[in-house]
């Protein structure tokens, strides 16, 4: 994990659908509080697939995941909010660009970027096989 400065400045970004808030409770860390990753990668999931979801119109599965950066760490308390943009549509496809933001349960309240990736899926059919996407 790279260690990015923190900014006091930071805040949760304005003008854009925050897809998916929640906090991390014990059972998603080790026992220094250290949320494990895998389980923000699991969040990250969720988050991108009801963007993309929405953008099929249905069901949707994960098929790659290009590029996943953390940049902070999380603990135990913190406040999670996940961003997503569509980054690019193709015939079955959808490419999700997913922002992970905390904002920090302690005495001085800070926001964070804890990290981001990038999320591909497919618009699936009822026998779970890619169907195109509607038109806009």
């Amino acid at each position: 994990m790279s260690e990015s400065p923190v900014r006091s400045d930071l805040r949760l970004p304005a003008g854009r659908d925050c897809v998916l808030r929640v906090m991390p409770g014990p059972a998603d860390a080790n026992i220094h509080g250290d949320v494990f990753g895998g389980w923000i990668m699991a969040q990250v999931d969720i988050a991108g697939a009801v963007t993309a979801a929405r953008r099929a119109a249905g069901r949707v599965t994960t098929i790659a995941v290009k590029e996943f950066l953390f940049k902070q760490p999380v603990f135990v308390g913190d406040l999670l909010s996940f961003y997503c943009d569509i980054q690019r549509v193709g015939r079955t496809s959808i490419t999700i660009f997913v922002e992970v933001y905390s904002e920090r349960q302690r005495l001085d309240a800070e926001v964070v970027k804890v990290t981001e990736a990038v999320v591909t899926y497919v618009a699936t059919d009822a026998a779970r096989k890619s169907r195109p996407l509607p038109p806009l």
